[in-house]
């Protein structure tokens, strides 16, 4: 195999094919997957391991370490990338690589634009959907999951090399908009309005939503303007574009400080024109039928309960919205993958709509339907509502990162100019808050507190940008030295037990990337992250770089070298920018 073929090359899949092949040659056709290897957890026990002798055993009535034996052959006539391969334990397959392979897999990598990622999704499309604020009130904390998430799977679906179309499914029709109509011609603040528009909005609706509960003649009053509204009125119509339009521009201001791009941005009424014949398609298939008054899709015997999709007041539900948006994105953009990003609370939704979209054909089984849920975020005292007034604004964690970050800043480098102490500042922060999100399983629910939330130690995202810039003033001061040499164009080769787990953990970050895409997991690239660093924090403790004699320097500068480039990559993949000092 040449050095041109490594690139874009899973280490697990090269292993796999060639072991596959080891054990078809011993015991004939065999089951699929057979020969799948898995990173080990403890080095002394190699690089990988194969356990499919365990799996065989019972087929071919042979105890598994005979198995094992009879596929190792004593090592004989192994490629050139395995430098040992072993049996141990019960049966267990240990592989371990070789240096000079992985020293030339390693410089593939750096040499690639890609960082060694297979481009495994060229040719495909897959649509996300996360984020989606509601029209007139201002993102809060609850919107930095599916925020912070989806953009990452956005990212990491990019290095994959799929087609990605980021969708922000804004939520802008509704019920909720005679309540605001109402609040904004009895109680808005126009000076308010016009400095912070989404939350003098929120304001006025909060105030309104309280009057409708205690005086059934204001909620009337709600329901009336909100029929003028769904009816085209002039005079509401225009005050709803001006609250969308005020609120995008809100919203953009708070993705601008992520670092989140949309390259569409799409609210519920776009698909609203479409709806009644969303409705009359499933009736005349069969699938809707009226009761109480109500269009309703039976899908009891599916364990999937009722599903409505017109009310008995001839409104719609979110339902019926999301059923005519997967038919107009299959129409328009032909996507192999539709993926949406929302809280666990949806789950029954959209196993509700999935079936409809199926049953139908509006999602041909060509198109993979993807629900990516998360766990909620809550406050200590408990759940967070607009209504009840208690939300932490997004905005104000973003500051309040920002500040906590500029005041270590401040105290440790009191030289640094104020202008540039403020955007690294900016970048801390920022990454802070998105990493002690991404960090954690999306399943798991998160209680909110400032201090976890802005955390600047331990497993943290600003631990990861400090390692990046450690390694970056390392480079600088190796080309200080040596200007005539190129940091990184050396071959890495591993003196040391600590250098030789470095390069191999560095190597595995193709394999990371596109674990974490297909399992829409950013946690797994986030751990692994954290895991180089901890090693190269090792390494830069134990070993000299600069002063090692000749030889060995370039090898090690090589080494980080490599290493910063997967932090930089992995960290921007995160959506996590990485200042060259702090």
């Amino acid at each position: 195999m040449t050095d041109e073929k490594f690139s874009g090359v899973l280490l697990e899949d090269l292993l796999s094919r060639w072991l596959g092949k080891r054990f078809a040659e011993e015991f004939g056709d065999l089951p699929e997957g057979i020969g799948r290897v898995a990173q080990t957890a403890n080095p002394a026990f190699g690089d990988f391991q194969c356990n499919d002798a365990m799996v065989l055993a019972k087929r071919f009535k042979m105890p598994p370490r005979a198995i094992a034996e009879k596929v190792v052959r004593g090592g004989a006539d192994l490629p050139q990338y395995i430098s040992k391969m072993e049996t141990a334990g019960a049966g267990f397959i240990n592989i371990t690589l070789s240096d000079k392979f992985l020293s030339s897999y390693a410089l593939c990598m750096a040499s690639d634009s890609k960082c060694g990622v297979p481009q495994s999704g060229a040719g495909r499309r897959v649509i996300i959907d996360y984020s989606s604020p509601n029209v007139a009130k201002p993102m809060h904390i609850g919107h930095i999951r599916s925020t912070v998430i989806g953009s990452a799977i956005d990212r990491l679906y990019r290095a994959l090399g799929y087609d990605v179309i980021s969708d922000n499914h804004i939520g802008d029709w509704g019920t909720q908009f005679g309540v605001i109509i109402m609040g904004y011609r009895h109680f808005v603040d126009m000076k308010k309005l016009s400095e912070a528009p989404a939350s003098e909005l929120e304001r006025v609706y909060v105030l309104s939503y309280s009057k409708a509960k205690d005086d059934p003649a204001w909620m009337d009053q709600c329901r009336a303007e909100l029929v003028k509204l769904q009816s085209g009125d002039p005079e509401n119509l225009a005050l709803w574009k001006e609250f969308v339009r005020l609120s995008l521009v809100e919203f953009d201001r708070t993705y601008a400080r992520l670092g989140v791009k949309f390259d569409l941005t799409r609210g519920e009424s776009y698909y609203h024109p479409a709806l009644a014949g969303i409705v009359e398609r499933l009736e005349k298939g069969g699938l809707a039928t009226e009761s109480d008054g109500a269009v309703v899709v039976d899908m009891s015997d599916e364990n999937l309960g009722v599903c409505i999709v017109r009310k008995s007041d001839g409104g719609y539900n979110y339902a019926t919205t999301d059923i005519a948006t997967v038919d107009s994105r299959v129409k328009e953009f032909s996507p192999d993958k539709i993926v949406y990003v929302t809280d666990e609370r949806q789950q029954l939704h959209f196993k509700q709509f999935f079936a409809i979209c199926r049953k139908t054909g509006i999602a041909p089984q060509s198109v993979s339907l993807e629900h990516v849920w998360f766990g909620l975020m809550r406050l200590p005292e408990g759940t967070f509502s607009t209504r009840q007034g208690n939300v932490i604004k997004l905005e104000a964690l973003l500051d309040e990162a920002e500040s906590r970050a500029l005041e270590i800043i401040r105290s440790t480098r009191p030289d640094m100019p104020e202008e540039e102490a403020r955007q690294i500042a900016s970048k801390i922060g920022i990454g802070a808050v998105k990493y002690s999100d991404l960090s954690q399983d999306p399943k798991t629910m998160i209680t909110f507190t400032w201090d976890k939330a802005l955390s600047l130690d331990g497993n943290s995202g600003p631990y990861l940008q400090y390692a990046y810039a450690r390694i970056m003033s390392v480079l600088d001061k190796y080309r200080a030295m040596f200007p005539d040499a190129e940091p990184g164009a050396a071959e890495i080769v591993p003196t040391e037990e600590v250098e030789r787990q470095l390069l191999f953990k560095a190597a595995m970050y193709p394999s990371v990337v596109t674990k974490a895409a297909l399992s829409y997991r950013p946690c797994v690239l986030a751990d692994y992250l954290y895991d180089v660093s901890q090693t190269y924090s090792s390494f830069y403790q134990r070993l000299p770089f600069i002063k090692a004699e000749p030889g060995v320097r370039e090898s090690r500068i090589s080494l980080c070298a490599l290493v910063s480039r997967v932090l930089f990559s992995g960290l921007h993949l995160l959506g996590i920018e990485t200042p060259e000092r702090i």
